[in-house]
C-alpha cells in the first residue's frame, strides 16, 4: 500500500512538471541568431591545413546548444540560421533575408569591407554584428561601428602578445620578414607599432621574393638564395608576417644561421589551438570534436564566444533586444568565461573582446600573454591591443 501511494505520488508530480515544462516551452522567449559567413573553396585533393568548410558554424552551433541548456532552465531558446556568400560579392542581400524574418542578431566571418558594409546595412534594423575573423586594426579605429562587436582578436593584439614574449625572454633583437601580400604589410605595420610599444629592435627588415615556396611541389627545398637570405645582422629571432601561409613554414630550418621563427608562422599568438587543454579547455575540445569530428579551429571558437556571449547577455537580461544586450555587453558586469583562465569583457571604447592570448607552436602552447609583470591600472588584458588613450575610434 505504501508503495502503490509512493508511486502514485511519483507519476501525479511528473505529470505536473511535464504540463509546466511544455507550458513554459510554449513562453520560452526566442532568440534568432544569423551567422553570415564567405563560402569556403571546395576542399583540395590533399592539403594538410585546408579551411573547413564548416568553419567557424560548428563552433557557433556548439555555443547554440549549450546556451539552450541553461535556456531550459531561464525560459530562453536559441536558434542560428546560416547563410553564406561568394568572395567578394556584398553579404548584404543574404542579412536582409534573415533581418525581415526578425533577426537582430548576426555572427559575421568576412573579410573587413564587407563587414563594414553590412554593419552598415543593419544599422536602421537596429542589429548587432559579431565579428569572428577579420583582425584588421582599422575596424576597430578609424572604421569602427557602434553596432559591430569584434570577438576575433586584432592584428595589433597578436603581434603585441608576441612582442611581450620576445621581451620577456630577453631576445629583443628582430629580422623581420615580410611576405608580399596586403594582408602581410598591415601585419608588419602591427608588429612595428609593437617593437615600439615594448622596446624590441627591429635590426633587418627583408621582404620576401622567392615565391610561395612552401606551397610547391618538387624542387622548393633546392632554392639556394632563400636558404641563405637571411644571413647576416646581428638578431635573436626572426618574425614573419605570411598571413596567406604561401612561405613561412619554409624559413623554420632553412636559414644560415640557427634561429627561431615567430610571426604568422612558427610560434604564433593566437585565440584559440588545438593543443589548449588548461584551464578546463579540454572539456571544450571534446565537445566540439564529438560534434564537428574535427578539432576546434581559432574561427570555430571565436563563433563560439560570440554566440555564448550573446547566450550571457540575453540571460541576464531576460531579454532578446539588441540595445538591452549591447548595453549588457558594454557594462561592467559582463564576464565570458573562456577557458582561458581570466574572463572576457569588451572594451567600450571599440567593442573588442579582450581575452588572454595562446603562445603555441603545433605540438604544445609555450606561454600565454599578457606575460607576467606587464601591468595596468585597469586590466592587464588591456596591454594587448589599443588601450582607450590610443583608439581611433569614435562612434557615431
Amino acid at each position: 500500500m505504501l508503495w502503490a501511494a509512493f508511486c502514485a505520488f511519483w507519476l501525479s508530480a511528473a505529470s505536473t512538471n511535464s504540463a509546466g515544462a511544455q507550458q513554459g516551452g510554449s513562453e520560452k522567449l526566442k532568440i534568432d541568431i544569423g551567422y553570415i559567413a564567405t563560402a569556403k573553396p571546395p576542399l583540395p585533393l590533399y592539403d594538410l591545413d585546408a579551411i573547413p568548410p564548416d568553419q567557424g558554424v560548428k563552433g557557433a552551433e556548439l555555443a547554440i546548444s549549450e546556451n539552450n541548456t541553461t535556456g531550459a532552465f531561464t525560459g530562453q531558446a536559441f536558434a542560428i540560421e546560416a547563410a553564406s556568400v561568394a568572395p567578394g560579392e556584398s553579404p548584404v542581400a543574404a542579412a536582409r533575408a534573415l533581418a525581415d524574418k526578425g533577426v537582430r542578431l548576426f555572427i559575421a566571418d568576412l573579410p573587413a569591407a564587407e563587414l563594414v558594409q553590412l554593419a552598415d546595412a543593419l544599422r536602421p534594423t537596429g542589429a548587432l554584428v559579431f565579428n569572428v575573423s577579420a583582425t584588421d586594426d582599422k575596424l576597430r579605429g578609424a572604421d569602427c561601428r557602434a553596432n559591430l562587436f569584434h570577438v576575433a582578436p586584432s592584428r595589433a593584439m597578436l603581434t603585441d602578445a608576441l612582442a611581450q614574449l620576445l621581451l620577456a625572454r630577453r631576445w629583443p633583437r628582430v629580422l623581420l620578414v615580410t611576405g608580399p601580400g596586403e594582408a602581410d604589410g598591415a601585419y608588419t605595420a602591427a608588429f612595428r607599432a609593437s617593437a615600439k610599444k615594448f622596446g624590441l629592435k627591429i635590426v633587418t627588415d627583408k621582404a620576401w621574393t622567392f615565391g610561395p615556396l612552401a606551397r610547391a611541389r618538387g624542387d622548393s627545398i633546392t632554392e639556394a638564395e632563400a636558404l641563405t637570405f637571411a644571413r647576416g645582422g646581428d638578431y635573436d629571432v626572426i618574425v614573419v608576417a605570411d598571413e596567406a601561409g604561401d612561405f613561412g613554414d619554409y624559413i623554420l630550418y632553412r636559414t644560415s644561421d640557427p634561429k627561431l621563427l615567430f610571426g604568422t608562422q612558427g610560434l604564433v599568438s593566437t585565440s584559440w589551438s588545438p593543443v589548449h587543454t588548461a584551464w578546463g579547455a579540454e572539456q571544450l575540445q571534446s565537445r566540439f570534436l564529438r560534434l564537428a569530428n574535427r578539432t576546434m579551429r581559432p574561427v570555430d571558437y571565436q563563433a563560439w564566444m560570440a554566440v555564448r556571449a550573446i547566450g550571457d547577455a540575453a540571460q541576464n537580461t531576460k531579454s532578446a533586444d539588441p540595445a538591452a544586450i549591447r548595453a549588457f555587453l558594454d557594462g561592467p558586469d559582463f564576464n565570458l568565461a573562456n577557458y582561458k583562465g581570466a574572463p572576457g569583457s569588451f572594451r567600450p571604447w571599440d567593442q573588442q573582446l579582450r581575452q588572454v592570448l595562446l603562445l603555441a607552436q603545433p605540438r604544445s602552447i609555450v606561454g600565454v600573454a599578457p606575460q607576467p609583470g606587464f601591468l595596468h591600472q585597469r586590466t592587464v588584458l588591456d596591454t594587448l591591443g589599443a588601450d582607450l588613450p590610443e583608439t581611433t575610434c569614435h562612434f557615431n
